[in-house]
Formats: structure tokens, C-alpha cells, sequence
């Protein structure tokens, strides 16, 4: 592991100065921790601002970049407004990368940043990410990944940094709550944001609350908690109805199965 933390480095000033996509997740934040330690001012971090991302999600981001200490730019995408986006299709998050990556590009273009890169990690060529193909077509690099790093271990390389995003469970886009064929629209992405926040403070650390249209425009919450959070559902399932309904959904569905974090 310490010999692909050297190559990391080696990569990152191989590649300065160098602008990076930034999202506060785990992967991004120990990139962007890494890069600021290995170039200082020769790094930028880059945050895409929309709809879809929450906004304590980019309140806690900027924090933790304040918190490194590694300078960061928000930067408002327009994904909203391209309708093979909207539209939902199974490689949805290609036309949201490919947004991002192209107002980084002409970002570098005017600053003189040399690259760009983003936090895929040695285990994502095992899932389907449309976003890699976005990522080759703007010769974005992966510094973790070339260097070999996986999941497991940048969370433990992170925990030794002291990031607090070394336990944090994932935080996909709020797009991702919305099923395939179902149009993504701001008050979508409205209710499941305000519907996640309101599981959170009842003390939930790990769950999704799935968007369902329903015939007539009806709304369904389908509320999913991880196993071994569900033992506290009994007592809380009344306040949870209550208060997804209070955001607009007409009924909610508990999955019995609950939710499980992908591989």
C-alpha cells in the first residue's frame, strides 16, 4: 500500500498543476487531501453545483477541502437543461460527467492547469460507470486508480489522515433515488432531498429513499434502511410516514429487505 501511495504522488506531479474533481465523497477527498499535501497551489479542487447534489452534501465538502486546506471552486453545471439527462436513461450519469468535465476542460484551457483528474478508484472498472467513457473522452486521469488504489484501502489510508469521510457511507447524486425511464426534475430531487434529511434526523446514518411516480402523479416514498439499522424501524415508522408525507409523498413502503451498500 505505501508503494502506490508513492506512485500516487509521483503521478500528481507528474500531471501538475492539475485541476481535480472534488465531491467530498471518500475517494475525491483523500485525492484532493494527497494532491494538496504533494503540490500545494499547484492543485484546484472543483465542485459541480446542481439540483442534483444536496446541499448539506456541498456544505460539508467545502468544509472539509477549508479543513485540509486545499483551495476549491464551485462550479454551476447545466445537466439539468440536456434532455438525455432529464430523460433518465441508464447511463444517465455519463451526460452529468461529461458536463462536469467539459467546464473543467475550458476551465484548464483559461487557468493553464495541465490536467484534469477525478477519484475513480482501482475497484469502479468491476461496476458499470457510464461516467468512464466522459472521462476518456476528456482525457481526465485517475490517479488512484493508475496507482492501484482500492476502496478498502483508501479508506484506510484516509483514516490515517484523520478525513472524516474515512467511515462515511456513499452519497450518490440524488438523481440516483429516481428510477431508470422516470424524468428527473427539480422537485423531484426537492422531495427526495428533503425527504433523506428528515430520515437523517432521526438518527438514520444509511439508507435511500427510492422516488416512485405512481399512476395519476401520485408519489411513493420506497424507504430503504440498512439491516442493521432496521431494528429501530417499529418505533419510528409512524414519524417516518408522517414526515415523508409532510415533503409530498402520498404513501411510503419500508422494503423489508433494506438497503445494502453495492460491492
Amino acid at each position: 500500500m505505501r508503494e502506490k501511495v508513492q506512485r500516487l504522488e509521483e503521478s500528481l506531479r507528474e500531471s501538475a498543476p492539475l485541476l481535480i474533481a472534488y465531491s467530498g465523497g471518500v475517494d475525491s477527498a483523500y485525492l484532493l487531501a494527497v494532491a494538496h499535501r504533494t503540490l500545494g497551489s499547484r492543485m484546484l479542487g472543483v465542485i459541480a453545483d446542481s439540483p442534483s447534489l444536496p446541499r448539506q452534501a456541498l456544505e460539508h465538502a467545502l468544509a472539509l477541502a477549508k479543513e485540509i486546506g486545499a483551495s476549491v471552486e464551485v462550479v454551476k453545471t447545466q445537466e439539468m437543461e440536456d434532455e438525455r439527462y432529464v430523460s433518465n436513461p441508464l447511463n444517465r450519469c455519463y451526460f452529468c460527467k461529461a458536463e462536469l468535465f467539459a467546464n473543467m476542460d475550458r476551465l484548464a484551457k483559461e487557468r493553464n492547469f495541465s490536467t484534469i483528474a477525478y477519484g475513480e478508484n482501482a475497484d469502479d472498472a468491476n461496476h458499470f460507470r457510464p461516467g468512464l467513457k466522459a472521462a476518456g473522452e476528456f482525457a481526465v486521469r485517475a490517479p488512484l486508480k493508475e496507482a492501484g488504489l482500492t476502496k478498502v484501502e483508501i479508506r484506510t489510508l484516509s483514516r490515517e489522515l484523520g478525513l472524516p469521510t474515512a467511515d462515511a457511507p456513499a452519497q450518490p447524486c440524488l438523481s440516483s433515488r429516481i428510477p431508470h425511464g422516470t424524468p428527473v426534475t427539480t422537485g423531484a430531487l426537492r422531495m427526495v432531498e428533503q425527504g433523506e434529511e428528515y430520515v437523517r434526523s432521526l438518527g438514520f446514518r444509511v439508507f435511500r429513499v427510492r422516488h416512485i411516480v405512481e399512476e395519476g402523479g401520485r408519489y411513493r416514498a420506497k424507504l430503504q434502511i440498512a439491516p442493521e439499522e432496521m431494528e429501530k424501524l417499529p418505533s419510528m415508522r409512524e414519524a417516518l410516514e408522517g414526515g415523508l408525507q409532510a415533503v409530498g409523498y402520498g404513501t411510503t413502503e419500508i422494503d423489508p429487505k433494506g438497503y445494502r451498500t453495492p460491492a
